[in-house]
């Protein structure tokens, strides 16, 4: 255990100083410069079973102070819920259109079959939209939040940009777990690489995308990754591999998310849904990165204890550097959730549960079983 903890400090090291400051959490959006004219957006929403946040989101766009032509797009796909009739009872000063998805063609996920509605109804609805604003039935947007989205975009030419929404920490899992997930997802993808367009790191956070119309003409549409479970960074991917520069940032209060985070099971029905995906459903990906997050995370805590145990001072300061060091990582996005610094000391433990989840995505993935989400069960593609 001893070379373990050593391991875990020369990665932790190693991450820090050489994998895009991905820990810093520092990629804002801020207030951008307002443009000369302020272009047409249309955002698409796709929904299914959605009525219990979808009037509250809606509303929120209808009081976007957008200084420019706004509209919005509701694609309801199949609800059973309601979802669709109080969609069209919402007032607004802005238009919101809503339609009906068709039955769901083979080779499509849910979510981006309404979005291909959506944006397919963009030339009848919206034909003068520059930027198309992907978005979620249960994002809640601010009133400033879009002017600020298109202002850097028209800046900085951007043909995608994307703001990963704040989600719900309440409860003591979504303590242990939600800031754990965004940490995780940024040293995945370092948002200072994806940022930089000389880097092929790509990435994006489904629940709010802006997108330059031209780039999604560009790429093929909706259609060019009908297929992906993981559908926003392969939506990235595609942009920025066209030619096209993008940016990936953190929200404070701009893009809140409503789902509610405080059940497990909620956390683990969402990370399981593509976990395996994420590793290209591989075995040896799999074993790959239970072996590393073992070292990465657990090494440090489990050395520390068992140094106490065989009373032998270097285990112990070899696992305390290594946990110390997974902390002072974890700490700035830890402190963007508003935790306790003493929480950032449970990055282990998130680890582990993060560890299980990603085996029960497997085991499903192996049964048939996986990517299930909202009543549909999508194969490996």
């Amino acid at each position: 255990m001893l070379i373990l903890a050593m391991l875990s400090v020369l990665i932790w090291l190693g991450l820090l100083l050489f994998w895009g400051g991905f820990w810093c959490a520092d990629q804002r959006l801020g207030e951008g410069k307002p443009p000369a004219q302020w272009p047409e957006v249309v955002a698409v929403i796709p929904a299914r079973d959605e009525a219990e946040t979808i009037e509250t989101v809606l509303s929120a766009h209808g009081k976007s102070q957008y200084p420019g032509k706004f509209s919005v797009i509701v694609v309801d796909d199949s609800s059973s819920d309601g979802t669709e009739e109080i969609a069209r009872g919402v007032q607004s000063t802005r238009a919101i259109h809503v339609l009906g998805a068709p039955e769901i063609e083979a080779g499509w996920t849910g979510k981006l079959w309404a979005l291909q509605q959506g944006t397919q109804a963009i030339p009848d609805l919206a034909p003068g939209a520059a930027y198309v604003l992907l978005t979620d039935a249960d994002i809640l947007h601010g009133p400033e939040t879009l002017a600020n989205l298109v202002a850097k975009a028209e800046a900085e030419d951007l043909g995608l940009l994307s703001l990963m929404a704040r989600l719900d920490r309440r409860g003591i899992w979504g303590r242990i777990l939600i800031p754990a997930f965004v940490f995780f997802f940024q040293k995945l993808y370092p948002f200072p690489l994806v940022n930089d367009p000389a880097k092929e790191m790509a990435a994006a956070a489904g629940g709010c995308v802006l997108l330059k119309r031209e780039a999604l003409e560009a790429i093929g549409g909706i259609a060019s990754i009908r297929t992906a479970l993981i559908d926003d960074c392969a939506l990235a991917a595609k942009v920025k591999g066209a030619g096209y520069p993008i940016w990936l940032g953190l929200a404070h209060q701009e893009v809140l998310s409503l789902r509610d985070n405080r059940a497990l099971n909620a956390i683990w029905t969402m990370v399981a849904r593509t976990a395996y995906t994420q590793l290209q459903y591989s075995p040896w990906l799999l074993a790959g990165s239970m072996m590393g997050m073992a070292v990465l995370y657990l090494a440090g805590p489990v050395t520390f204890g068992l140094g106490f145990v065989i009373e032998s001072s270097a285990w112990v300061a070899a696992g305390a550097v290594a946990w110390a060091l997974s902390a002072v990582a974890y700490w700035p996005t830890a402190n963007l959730y508003r935790l306790m610094p003493v929480e950032a000391l449970a990055l282990p433990f998130a680890a582990l549960l993060y560890m299980a989840m990603t085996l029960d995505s497997a085991w499903h993935h192996r049964q048939g079983t996986g990517g299930a989400w909202k009543g549909r069960v999508y194969p490996k593609t």
